[in-house]
C-alpha cells in the first residue's frame, strides 16, 4: 500500500508525525489485536483531528459496523481485497467529501490478489507471500472469515519477484501465507508447495529459503524425499501444534492427533541435522481440564521444541469455540501460560548449549549495540564483534559463549 501511495506522488512520513492521511492496517487474530487496532485509529485522530483516517485489513473486514459505532471519526473502512486500490478510494473520498465503505465478500474471492513486486525486504532477508486464505475452519479461528478461501499466487510471478529481490543483494527469502501448506490447492494442474520450492531453489545467487508456519500434516516421507534434495532449504520449521492433548485438538478441529504430530517431528529430525522446531500453543481452550493441560505439558516436555509461542485462548465472536461451555478463567490461563513459557525457556537454553564450541554458518544482518547480529540456517541468533564489512555476508563462526538473547561467537 505504501508503494502505491509513493508511486502516486504522496510522501510517506512516520506515523507519529502530523500527516494528512493515516492508514491503519488492522488485525483480528485475537481480541487484543482488535483492541490495539482501535487504539491506533484513535491515536491517529489525536495526532491530526483534520486528517483522513482509513481502516483496512482483517478487523475492518469482519467488524465494519463495530468500528463505525465505536469510532465515529473514521472516514474510510476498506476490506482485505480493497488494499490494491486504496489510493483510488481515498482520492474518491477527497473529491466527493463523503464517507465511503468498500467491503467485498472475501468468501467469493477466487484468485490471489497479486500486488506485484512489493515484497517487504530487510537488509538480508525478504518475506514473500505466496498464498492467501484458509479452508481449515479451526473452531477458535476467525481468519477464514476475514481472509476467505485458499488462493495461491502463480509460480511465474513468485519466481520473477524473487529473482528481482536477489538482484538487489538479498540472500534469504521467507515463504509465507495464511496457510502455506495449502499452496496450489486451488490450481487445477496439481501444483503444490513442493513444486514451488523446487522452482525457487533453482534461482541463482539465492542462498537460503526459509518456510514460515506450516501444517504438520504436510510433513510426509514423500514430501521430505523431495524437500531434502533442495540445498537452500533452512533446517528450521515452525509447525503449529496448538495443543498436546487429543481431546482438546478434536474440539479445536485441528484434524490430526498427537501421535501423527510426533511422527512428523521424528521424520524432520531424521531428515535434517540440528533441525530447529518451533510451534504455537493455545492454553485455556474451552473445556481444557487440569488433566488435558497436563497431557499437553507432558507431550511438549517430550517433544522439546526449540521455542514455543504460547497464547492464552481469546474468544472470537463468530467462531464455534466462543459459544462452547466451560470457558476457562483468566487466572488459570495465566498460570498455565507461565508453566509453558518456563518450559520453552528451558528447552531453548538446552538447545542452544549444544552449539557451544561448534562452528556454524551465519548470515549477518545488522548492528545491535557493540555487536553484529545474524542468524544460522536453523535460526539461532548469533552475535560477533561489530564489523560493518561483514553485513549481508555468510561467515563461519565459532560459538564461544551463550548470553540470554543470543549465542556469541568469533568469525573464523
Amino acid at each position: 500500500m505504501l508503494q502505491k501511495f509513493v508511486e502516486a506522488g504522496y510522501e510517506a512520513i512516520d506515523f507519529e508525525e502530523k500527516a494528512d492521511i493515516y492508514i491503519i492496517n488492522t488485525c483480528t487474530v485475537t481480541n487484543m489485536s482488535d483492541k490495539k487496532s482501535r487504539q491506533m485509529i484513535r491515536r491517529a485522530k489525536h495526532l491530526n483531528n483534520n486528517a483522513i483516517i482509513v481502516a483496512v485489513g482483517c478487523y475492518a473486514q469482519i467488524a465494519k459496523n463495530e468500528i463505525e459505532k465505536d469510532i465515529p471519526e473514521i472516514d474510510l473502512v476498506l476490506g482485505t481485497n480493497e488494499k490494491n486500490n486504496i489510493v483510488k478510494y481515498i482520492e474518491e473520498y477527497i473529491n466527493n467529501n463523503k464517507n465511503v465503505e468498500n467491503i467485498s465478500d472475501v468468501m467469493h474471492q477466487k484468485e490471489f490478489l497479486d500486488f506485484g513486486k512489493v515484497t517487504y525486504t530487510e537488509k538480508t532477508r525478504a518475506v514473500v507471500k505466496v498464498q492467501d486464505g484458509c479452508d481449515r475452519f479451526c473452531s477458535y479461528c476467525i481468519i477464514p472469515y476475514a481472509r476467505g478461501r485458499v488462493r495461491s499466487r502463480k509460480i511465474g510471478n513468485i519466481i520473477e519477484e524473487i529473482k528481482s529481490i536477489v538482484e538487489e543483494g538479498i540472500k534469504e527469502v521467507v515463504i509465507t501465507g495464511i496457510h502455506v501448506a495449502s499452496y496450489g490447492k486451488d490450481f487445477k494442474d496439481g501444483t503444490s508447495l513442493i513444486d514451488l520450492l523446487e522452482e525457487i531453489n533453482k534461482i541463482d545467487n539465492l542462498k537460503r529459503i526459509r518456510l514460515s508456519s506450516i501444517e504438520p500434516t504436510i510433513i510426509t516421507e514423500e514430501f521430505l524425499a523431495r524437500l531434502t534434495k533442495l540445498d537452500k532449504i533452512c533446517n528450521h520449521f515452525h509447525l503449529s501444534l496448538q495443543s498436546g492433548c487429543d481431546e482438546t485438538l478434536k474440539r479445536m478441529n485441528r484434524r490430526y492427533n498427537t501421535e501423527e504430530f510426533e511422527n512428523c517431528i521424528k521424520l524432520l529430525r531424521k531428515a535434517y541435522k540440528d533441525v530447529a522446531l518451533t510451534t504455537d500453543i493455545i492454553v485455556g481452550f474451552p473445556g481444557e481440564t487440569d488433566e488435558e493441560f497436563n497431557k499437553t505439558y507432558n507431550f511438549l516436555n517430550k517433544i522439546k521444541f526449540y521455542q514455543m509461542h504460547v497464547f492464552k485462548y481469546s474468544p472470537r465472536k463468530g467462531t464455534k469455540a466462543a459459544e462452547m461451555k466451560n470457558q476457562i478463567s483468566p487466572e488459570l490461563k495465566e498460570e498455565r501460560s507461565k508453566a509453558l513459557i518456563d518450559l520453552s525457556h528451558k528447552n531453548e537454553k538446552e538447545y542452544k548449549e549444544k552449539f557451544l564450541g561448534r562452528t556454524v554458518q551465519v548470515l549477518f544482518e545488522q548492528k545491535e549495540g557493540e555487536y553484529l547480529i545474524g542468524h544460522t540456517t536453523n535460526y539461532l541468533k548469533v552475535a560477533v564483534d561489530f564489523n560493518k564489512s561483514l553485513e549481508n555476508t555468510i561467515q563461519n563462526v565459532e560459538i564461544v559463549n551463550l548470553e540470554k538473547e543470543f549465542l556469541v561467537g568469533k568469525v573464523l
